[in-house]
């Protein structure tokens, strides 16, 4: 794929028709961080059109310009072939400009209908509004295809109806434009069929055009009809869909070939069992058995992946073996130390930590990170009583700027961008807070590793680089347990697959028995085979 500048690249319009959007010659600057430089685009109506990049390639930026949270420093922005100027989302709504956002802008304990609602209620007196927007939205539901229970407290929903609640939302308020940024990031592979199901209905049955920010070049593929390229804030190609492939976008987003394919390392021995869970069986609060008999063996220098429908007992099976859960009953090994739920106290992460292992959460926001600590804080988050951060007499005080050399470290390390150790952790993007994390985790020289959605959120380049460090590690000798959704993402990096479905482990292959056929068979608990049945060693 050739570059092309962002001045020469204008894609021709629509015989007829003015774009849905164009953006001329946009510029964004945050003090030293040039964002956007002279970006021209022009989406063209009742289309899909994806806009793909690394981490900081300005995408979002542009998107926020759009939707008017930010104001571009130079250029101009046009909606159906007029000049306008969009200074506030109140604006760009009035545009028929919607966004739905990668973390929902919802209100939990409200309803559906009254998230809706919110912001728009249009009179004094509440319940003759809320009658007719009931009635609008049943019609707006029946011909979209978006259904959720208007009535149901968003706090108590799956995520999949979350996502339709945010597009029905906009459509509610007049969207013609709707962009979309990383919308199946928490989604199930199931939640985003049905999610790309809703949107080519809505481009086919309502001429709606679709701006679609994501890394997941699959659904690029898929899903859009014109895809552009950013990379350091700026636009390097647009082509239409069929002229394109993954591996080729892959290229023009990071300058350079980019290989996601399996790199098998050294056969484990199967000697050195790093961690052994027998039995292990947990009821949530509410009664529902989450992990039922669950056995699984962890050996030094291998990659265990963990496949499944989000939902089947994963996380919880990361939060039982990391001590952030306990369970009703089980036993663990763990190191020299052995565990019966039945019998005495089960692990704590901070014994976990002493034990050398390491665990990096699917959520990094609600467990890896405090969003308002600067880097420095997250990256010796639960490590501040290990010996090299402590100073005085007796190790009573912390030594900060031992954390902010090490965190530097880290930071070069893992290149994570940019390098300021004092920058709050909600202002880094979400696959350099990805690889912050990991950088603290895989800094401890752990044996077993417990990571989740390894890389989830996070554009290309960095998913090679996160696979290498797992791989690197796994040939250091550590045991790795993944947790993934993506398929594609276990078939690369695992030497062995157990797949989860019901809180139970439905079947166990080694990596040269597995295809995408074989997991989603297992996946559905429908596989008849002798691996069916089997129990990790």
């Amino acid at each position: 794929m050739s570059e092309s500048s962002t001045a020469n690249h204008r894609p021709v319009a629509s015989a007829g028709r003015s774009p849905a959007v164009r953006l001329i010659a946009i510029s964004k600057r945050f003090g030293a961080v040039q964002a956007n430089r002279e970006v021209n685009l022009t989406i063209e109506p009742g289309t899909v059109h994806g806009l793909v990049g690394e981490n900081g390639a300005g995408k979002s930026t542009l998107m926020a310009i759009l939707y008017g949270y930010y104001h571009a420093d130079s250029g101009q922005i046009e909606v159906n072939g007029r000049p306008v100027q969009i200074h506030n989302s109140h604006q760009a709504i009035d545009l028929g400009i919607g966004m739905v956002h990668q973390h929902f802008m919802l209100v939990d304990t409200l309803t559906c209908l009254d998230n809706i609602m919110l912001g728009a209620e249009g009179g004094f007196f509440l319940a003759p509004s809320k009658a007719k927007v009931r009635a609008k939205l049943e019609a707006l539901m029946q011909e979209s295809g978006l259904h959720v229970h208007l009535d149901a407290k968003v706090g108590d929903l799956p995520v999949g109806e979350l996502q339709r609640l945010e597009i029905l939302k906009a459509l509610y308020r007049g969207a013609k434009v709707l962009i979309l940024d990383e919308p199946t990031a928490v989604l199930t592979p199931q939640e985003t069929l049905q999610l790309f199901e809703t949107l080519r209905r809505l481009k086919e049955k309502s001429g709606t055009t679709i701006l679609l920010i994501t890394h997941k070049l699959k659904e690029v593929m898929s899903l859009c009809d014109t895809v552009t390229v950013m990379r350091a804030g700026q636009v390097i190609h647009t082509t239409a869909i069929g002229d394109t492939s993954p591996e080729a976008l892959a290229e023009a987003m990071v300058g350079r070939k980019v290989n996601l394919g399996r790199k098998a390392g050294a056969k484990p021995s199967g000697e050195q069992i790093r961690l052994r869970a027998t039995g292990l069986n947990l009821r949530a609060a509410n009664g529902v058995e989450t992990l039922k008999d669950v056995s699984l063996a962890l050996h030094a220098g291998e990659i265990v992946g963990v496949a499944g429908v989000s939902g089947n007992g994963q996380t919880e099976l990361l939060e039982l073996l990391s001590g952030m859960l306990a369970p009703q009953s089980g036993l663990l090994s763990l190191g020299s130390q052995q565990f019966d739920a039945a019998a005495g106290p089960w692990l704590t992460p901070g014994l976990a930590r002493e034990l050398k292992l390491a665990h990096v959460p699917e959520d990094r926001h609600a467990c890896a990170m405090v969003m308002n600590f600067p880097a420095w804080e997250t990256a010796a988050l639960g490590y501040q009583a290990q010996a090299a951060y402590r100073r005085g007499p007796g190790g009573l005080s912390m030594n900060h700027a031992e954390m902010r050399a090490q965190t530097a470290q880290m930071q070069e390390r893992f290149d994570v961008r940019p390098r300021d150790v004092n920058l709050g952790s909600s202002k880094f993007s979400g696959g350099n807070q990805q690889k912050l994390v990991l950088a603290r985790e895989i800094g401890q020289a752990p044996t077993v590793l417990l990571v989740g959605q390894p890389t989830r959120g996070v554009d290309i380049g960095a998913i090679e680089f996160i696979h290498k460090q797992l791989r690197d590690l796994r040939d250091a000798g550590c045991a790795v347990l993944l947790v993934s959704s993506e398929l594609d993402e276990i078939l690369a990096l695992a030497d062995r697959v157990i797949v989860m479905n019901s809180g139970r482990i439905t079947g166990e292959l080694g990596i040269e028995d597995c295809d995408e056929k074989k997991l989603g068979l297992l996946m559905a608990s429908q596989h008849e085979s002798a691996e069916a049945g089997g129990q990790a060693a």
